[in-house]
């Protein structure tokens, strides 16, 4: 019986794309391999390192991260984000080197935006940590990409769950995960120095650029809480539109609404919630999988 190409679309979320570990490691516990993985934004960063061999490098690093952890990789800045990404995306490179997409073991696509175009570019070739750094960059906080003539943001803007760019790479049957599924109406407490936590709070003042922007009056929403709302409803808007007109075969939807764009820190929590989607999939997974068999075999 010849064997189903699949396809693996990760999509969107900020630090809600810790669940993409989650699904990885239930779909590896099934015998599943992808043939091809897209990813935007986080998931591309979670599939790139999936297919270069150094996903469990990378959670190891996702379950020690705190939020002064998550602080001290910020590298502030006042030109195009506030944060230039440099600590982040050097301790990618610290693991991945100058891995090239070409050489993973699997075709990859990473989703980002041209800032001036608003066209949909599809990175498939070059540095993969380069290519990463261009799907990620969240507009407003993290500085635009130049790459190959294009200045380049956060693939969410265009494609969340990026199920045509695996189709577009041959892909039979496509897998999706998405991160969007339960966010619109909850409400994300995105403020950085909560005076709950004390120790970042004073590192946080310690930053006049960071300080300014995370403090609001008292009862209204802060500049972070107004963005990660404002990209919230992009995603979910976007994601709906996309994968109606692009559906997916199996649709992987982790209950990762409560918690925040940028709650790095609950990688736990997060593997958790993803490996639980992948069981509340499976009787959707046998299906899909059995039919594809059935027209391929």
């Amino acid at each position: 019986m010849a064997r189903i190409r699949i396809g693996l679309a990760l999509g969107s979320g900020v630090a809600r794309g810790w669940a993409h570990l989650g699904v990885l490691k239930a779909i590896d516990r099934l015998g599943l391999v992808p043939d091809i993985i897209a990813g935007s934004s986080i998931g591309s960063l979670v599939g790139g390192f999936y297919l270069a061999g150094n996903v469990t490098e990378l959670e190891l690093w996702a379950r020690r991260l705190t939020k002064l952890r998550m602080l001290r990789y910020a590298d502030f800045s006042l030109g195009g984000g506030v944060i230039s990404g440099n600590r982040l995306f050097q301790e990618a490179e610290r693991y991945l080197g100058d891995i090239n997409i070409v050489s993973l073991k699997a075709p990859f696509v990473a989703v980002a935006t041209d800032l001036w175009t608003g066209h949909e570019i599809w990175l498939r070739d070059g540095k993969l940590v380069d290519a990463m750094r261009a799907s990620l960059s969240l507009p407003g906080v993290f500085r635009p990409v130049r790459m190959n003539g294009h200045w380049l943001i956060d693939g969410a803007l265009v494609n969340p769950v990026p199920v045509s760019a695996c189709r577009a790479l041959g892909a039979q049957m496509v897998i999706c995960v998405n991160l969007n599924a339960d966010i619109i109406g909850k409400h994300q407490d995105v403020e950085l120095n909560g005076a709950s936590d004390q120790e970042l709070a004073a590192a946080i003042q310690t930053i006049p650029a960071l300080d300014a922007i995370t403090q609001s009056p008292p009862g209204n929403p802060g500049t972070f809480g107004v963005m990660v709302s404002a990209l919230n409803i992009v995603q979910d808007r976007i994601a709906r539109s996309r994968l109606a007109g692009e559906p997916p075969d199996v649709s992987i939807n982790p209950r990762v609404g409560h918690i925040g764009l940028l709650d790095f820190h609950r990688a736990d929590e997060l593997i958790r919630l993803g490996e639980a989607a992948v069981e509340r999939a499976m009787p959707e997974i046998r299906d899909a999988i059995s039919v594809f068999s059935s027209i391929h075999g």
